[in-house]
């Protein structure tokens, strides 16, 4: 074997090894919204790859299950961006995030279920990182110009936004409260929170 092969060899082995991972979370993705138990025996047929093949990119369901939110989470991180909260004032730019967090929830929301149900309060801080962080951006902006409270810590704030998020959709499934209202209600209560008013 050629000094030169060994990286073809050991590129096409990382290229093999990122199909079956996005295989793999795609399968606990599907599996997810159908409501579908997510083990591994059935994310592997899922997939159509071993058993051992998903143990050796997730020693554990919850390790894929975080995964799986994870990435969940960085396209909603996305669309946060593309929303834009650094322009405009700080309160519409809050509630164009909150339209959009409400509508990425809204396609995820079995997998927001499941992990909450199954995913320890540390994991789901992992894998919601790069959405919190614009969320505190956007309310360090808020508190700079006056928009909004500074007489609690801004860490709180983003996390109480994030509690109320799931807690909508919580109350969505369980009906005590109404989809076509869930919207204007979640806006209605951030707003509240994050201005004190």
């Amino acid at each position: 074997m050629t000094s030169e092969a060994t990286p073809q060899i050991a590129d096409r082995r990382r290229a093999i090894a990122d199909r079956n991972v996005q295989a793999i979370l795609d399968a606990a993705e599907e599996l997810l919204d159908r409501q579908a138990p997510v083990t591994i025996a059935a994310v592997a047929a899922q997939a159509g790859v071993s058993r051992v093949t998903v143990y050796a990119h997730f020693a554990t369901g919850e390790a894929l299950l975080e995964a799986v939110v994870e990435r969940a989470v960085g396209h909603a991180s996305a669309a946060l961006a593309a929303a834009e909260p650094q322009t405009g004032p700080a309160l519409e730019a809050l509630a164009r995030l909150v339209a959009v967090g409400w509508r990425e929830l809204g396609r995820n929301a079995a997998m927001a279920a499941a992990a909450a149900a199954r995913l320890s309060s540390d994991a789901m801080e992992r894998s919601h990182q790069g959405a919190r962080h614009q969320i505190a951006e956007l309310a360090t902006r808020g508190r700079l110009d006056g928009s909004f409270r500074s007489d609690v810590p801004e860490s709180w704030l983003v996390t109480c936004c994030f509690a109320l998020f799931h807690s909508c959709a919580d109350e969505v499934r369980a009906g005590r409260l109404d989809q076509a209202d869930a919207e204007r209600v979640l806006t209605t209560t951030i707003t509240s929170l994050f201005t004190g008013k």
